[in-house]
C-alpha cells in the first residue's frame, strides 16, 4: 500500500493507461453483486422456510419440540464452525465452486429432509427418524455457512476501484439485504403454499429447488477480475510475482490469486476479534427470534402465543 494510502484508497488508479480494465471491471460489477446477493438469499430463503413449517413438523410429522430445538441447535453449531472453515476453503480453492458446492449441498439436505416426510420414517423407527433429520441439519449447517465468507470476498474482489470503496457503505448495505429478503420471501412463500392448500412439504422443496438453479447459475461466476484479464494494481503485483517464479521454477507455475492467510494472522488485523465478539451478540438475538418464532397457521391466536412463551 502506498505511504499515504487511507483506507479509502482505490485499488484501480484512475489514469488513461487503466481506462479499459475500469471499464471491464465496471461492466462486471453488477453481475457479481446479482449472484452473490442470490445466493445468499437462497441461504435464507431455505432456512427460514423450515422455521416457519415448525407447527407442521410437530402436529403432522410427528417430531418432538425436544428433536426441532435439537435440529437448531446443531444447525447453528456447524453453521458458526462452517463460517470459519468456509472462509479458509474461499482462500485456498476457488470461491465460485466453493459457492457452488454450498448451494447444491443446501438443496440435496433439503430434498433429504423431503425424503424422510413422504416416506414417514418416524413410522418405521423413531430413533431412525430423529437421527436421520438432525444428521442432514448437522450438514446443512456446514453447507449454508459458504454464503457470507465467501460471497464478501468475491464482492471484495469485484468493488475495488475507487468510487466502489468511497460508496462501499451503501454497497454492501444493500447487498446484506439478501437476508432480509430471503426471510420474507420465505414467509410469503410458506404462506402461499399453505392458503393454496398445497402439502406443507412443498415450502420446503420449493427452496431446494432454487437452490440447485442458483448453484448452475453460481458455477458461471468470474471471482476473480484476473480471470478475464482485468488487470488492477493487485493483480499487476502479483503477475510480477507469478513470472518470478516462472523464472526459476518453469512456465507451468500459474497464478492462484491472493495467498491465503492463517486464522491467527487474520485475528491479527486490528478491530477484528472485537468486531467478532460484538457482532455475535447480534446473532444470538437474531437466530433466537428466527428459529423460535412462525408464522401463525391456526385460527386461535391464543394457541400460538401459549406457544412462544
Amino acid at each position: 500500500m502506498a505511504p499515504n494510502a487511507t483506507e479509502t484508497t482505490s485499488l484501480v488508479k484512475g489514469n488513461n493507461e487503466e481506462a479499459e480494465n475500469m471499464k471491464k471491471l465496471k461492466a462486471y460489477q453488477p453481475w457479481a453483486f446479482f449472484v452473490t446477493f442470490g445466493g445468499y438469499f437462497m441461504a435464507h430463503f431455505s432456512r427460514k422456510c423450515y422455521s416457519t413449517v415448525k407447527q407442521q413438523l410437530q402436529e403432522t410429522a410427528g417430531y418432538s419440540p425436544l428433536i426441532l430445538s435439537e435440529m437448531d441447535t446443531v444447525f447453528m453449531g456447524t453453521y458458526a464452525a462452517g463460517n470459519i472453515i468456509s472462509g479458509k476453503l474461499g482462500d485456498t480453492f476457488n470461491p465460485t465452486t466453493v459457492l457452488a458446492i454450498g448451494l447444491f449441498g443446501s438443496g440435496i439436505c433439503l430434498f433429504l429432509i423431503n425424503i424422510s416426510l413422504w416416506f414417514d420414517f418416524l413410522s418405521f423407527s423413531l430413533t431412525l427418524g430423529n437421527f436421520f433429520i438432525i444428521a442432514v441439519y448437522f450438514l446443512f449447517g456446514f453447507f449454508q455457512s459458504t454464503g457470507g465468507p465467501v460471497g464478501t470476498a468475491v464482492m471484495g474482489n469485484w468493488f475495488c476501484d475507487k468510487k466502489s470503496i468511497e460508496s462501499r457503505g451503501l454497497i454492501f448495505g444493500l447487498w446484506t439485504c439478501h437476508q432480509y429478503c430471503g426471510d420474507i420471501t420465505a414467509a410469503l412463500c410458506t404462506a402461499f403454499v399453505l392458503g393454496a392448500g398445497f402439502d406443507y412439504t412443498w415450502a420446503i422443496l420449493i427452496p431446494a429447488l432454487t437452490n440447485f438453479a442458483w448453484g448452475f447459475l453460481t458455477m458461471k461466476l468470474i471471482a476473480d477480475p484476473a480471470d478475464i484479464g482485468i488487470i488492477t494494481p493487485e493483480v499487476a503485483i502479483r503477475l510480477e510475482k507469478l513470472k518470478a517464479k516462472q523464472a526459476t521454477q518453469g512456465s507451468h507455475i500459474v497464478d492462484e490469486g491472493p495467498a491465503p492467510i492463517t486464522y491467527a494472522a487474520a485475528l491479527q488485523i486490528p478491530m477484528v476479534a472485537q468486531y467478532a465478539f460484538a457482532f455475535g451478540f447480534f446473532k444470538l438475538t437474531n437466530y433466537v427470534l428466527f428459529f423460535r418464532s412462525r408464522i401463525p397457521t391456526q385460527p386461535s391466536l391464543v394457541k400460538e402465543l401459549g406457544y412462544l412463551r
